[in-house]
């Protein structure tokens, strides 16, 4: 039974709700689940990464200031922790702590390029999401700086 929870809590994740049946149990049954006691800290900002991770239990706490100030981002059951280390080995940005009995699955850039290369309908559907997201971005990023331009302009001074 505890593979098929871990497709459900799978398919409520960014991304892996974008996968067929089959490729979330490929990734249930190949993917590690971790435990950690309140306080345990999965992973620190400038850490290495080794895969992304899915909270199936409890609360994780993702700390990019490392002073445990109150500007910590909390993930709980269903949240993806580290979309991009799916695909690449990067830097953490964040220090991610459990602030409770909490439970991860951790899906390794390995498994996640064999379900693409298994699933190709799962990869387009991923390449899709992650090419809607950019341009989201973007254009936020695009109006961002219309607004620094305007307010550029505003505080030039009169000639």
């Amino acid at each position: 039974m505890a593979l098929d929870d871990d497709i459900a809590i799978l398919s409520q994740a960014p991304l892996f709700g974008l996968l067929e049946k089959d490729a979330l149990r490929l990734v249930a049954f190949a993917s590690e689940n971790r435990t950690f006691r309140e306080g345990d800290v999965l992973f620190r900002k400038g850490d290495r990464s080794d895969g992304g991770y899915v909270v199936s239990r409890g609360a994780i706490a993702l700390d990019a200031l490392e002073d445990g100030s109150p500007e910590t981002f909390l993930a709980g059951p269903g949240a993806l922790i580290g979309q991009a280390a799916l695909f690449a080995r990067i830097e953490r940005r964040a220090t991610a702590t459990a602030r409770e009995p909490s439970t991860i699955i951790r899906v390794s850039p390995s498994l996640m390029r064999r379900v693409l290369e298994e699933f190709p309908d799962a990869a387009e559907a991923i390449r899709e999401a992650m090419a809607e997201e950019l341009v989201r971005l973007s254009e936020g990023l695009e109006r961002v700086r219309q607004q620094l331009i305007a307010i550029d302009g505003e505080s030039e001074p009169e000639g």
